[in-house]
């Protein structure tokens, strides 16, 4: 038999979902669990060591990303919603003696854009957030009379922007990437004064599952993914737990929901320059090849009309440039990696080693695509178990004085 005052987590979260769909069209449904996650989440966040920053961000104005927020204001914990606030302001605000608030920022993009600067102070309070340890060192008083004191900041935060935010408070949040609507997607208006007490219903409805489960969920440690480690585990873990908390079929929602954005996040993720020509080596150049020549490589790297390597900083990659980025990871020996003397019948050209990149390629690229063993093959030159490099390549009109000078090696 039901107790009394049982209440159906997953048939609330259900009407959560439901609210949002109603004045929202999100990307993915993926999108929709997480979003209802976090709502949710809000009411527990003293249970948990970290909590996630949630991102509604779009390339254009006019995606619901706005609309995103003050649905979430009206579902989660004494939220503040801001467009402008100094970090003092903040770690203020969270330090008060009523309760952790939820800091909802729209227009983010106006901090951290392009045309703001670097708000270093900002940043340091959503990143510190973050982690319940977080906090900030300021000096309280005035004049000579001031004491160092600790201001806490954790605290639940979802943001609206265009365009992207720093990496570093993007690997602290689950991304919704918003889109404007097709014409065959509907919304309902939104009209606060009708609106806003249904959200509130649901909000003290959520309040009210929390308090019921929160033990259960303070001494939960959900099981992650497959290959969900590090700093996205940390992302989603109180997501999870809550998802197993409300039981139904979000634990299983939830989980393939972490998969799917954390893969997209990835995909949208603009690697480092390193990172990128560690991965482009693996995958289009070297493509199996023991070693190659620096000409070969530049040549290869040259051909991308998809990569960065024929304008950087004005100018195509070349010899030294590649000698200097490679130079910033070590081999297997813990030695940096450079440049080696390859025999071939024609001459000693200096090139690389797939061995001394192989521990790099292990530690920093992503997955290898399964096709990546043989795309490109065909195209690529490739010295294989100490063989010459095939002189099949087309000359390329950006290629470097440096490179032009090394032989033509020929069969």
């Amino acid at each position: 038999m039901t107790a009394p005052n049982h209440i159906d987590g997953a048939a609330l979260l259900d009407e959560v979902e439901t609210f949002h769909r109603r004045f929202n069209v999100f990307p993915t449904e993926a999108a929709y669990v997480a979003v209802a996650l976090w709502d949710a989440h809000a009411h527990l966040i003293d249970c948990f060591e970290t909590t996630p920053r949630i991102a509604f961000l779009s390339p254009e104005p006019g995606s619901g990303k706005s609309r995103a927020l003050e649905i979430v204001e009206l579902l989660t914990p004494r939220p503040v919603a801001t467009v402008s606030a100094s970090a003092n302001a903040l770690y203020r605000l969270v330090d008060s003696a009523e309760g952790l608030p939820t800091v909802l920022f729209d227009e983010v993009d106006t901090i951290f854009g392009p045309k703001a600067g670097a708000d270093e102070a900002l940043r340091g309070f959503l990143n510190a957030g973050y982690r319940r340890i977080g906090g900030a060192l300021r000096c309280v008083g005035e004049g000579s009379n001031q004491n160092a004191q600790v201001f806490n900041s954790y605290c639940a935060v979802a943001m609206a922007g265009l365009g992207s935010l720093p990496d570093t408070v993007l690997t602290r949040s689950v991304i919704v990437r918003m889109r404007k609507r097709a014409p065959n997607e509907k919304v309902e208006p939104y009209r606060q004064r009708i609106h806003e007490k249904q959200g509130h219903a649901l909000r003290d409805r959520l309040a009210k599952w929390a308090d019921t489960v929160r033990d259960q969920v303070a001494q939960a440690w959900p099981t992650m993914p497959d290959g969900v480690t590090d700093r996205p585990a940390d992302v989603w873990e109180p997501l999870l737990a809550v998802a197993d908390a409300i039981g139904g079929d979000w634990p299983d929602r939830a989980r393939a929901a972490c998969l799917e954005l954390i893969s997209a996040a990835h995909d949208n993720d603009e690697a480092s320059l390193g990172v990128r020509l560690l991965t482009d080596l693996r995958d289009r150049v070297f493509c199996g090849a023991d070693r190659m020549p620096t000409a070969a490589i530049i040549e290869c790297l040259l051909r991308m009309d998809d990569a960065p390597w024929g304008d950087l900083d004005d100018k195509p990659i070349n010899s030294r440039t590649l000698a200097r980025l490679l130079g910033q990871y070590v081999t297997p020996a813990n030695k940096p990696i450079k440049p080696r003397g390859i025999r071939t019948p024609s001459g000693f050209p200096k090139g690389y080693y797939a061995e001394d990149l192989t521990d790099a390629w292990t530690r920093y690229c992503p997955p290898s695509p399964e096709e990546s063993a043989t795309s490109a093959t065909s195209a690529t030159p490739q010295v294989n178990r100490g063989e010459p490099v095939a002189d099949t390549a087309t000359p390329i009109r950006h290629m470097s004085a440096e490179a032009a000078t090394q032989p033509t090696l020929t069969h």
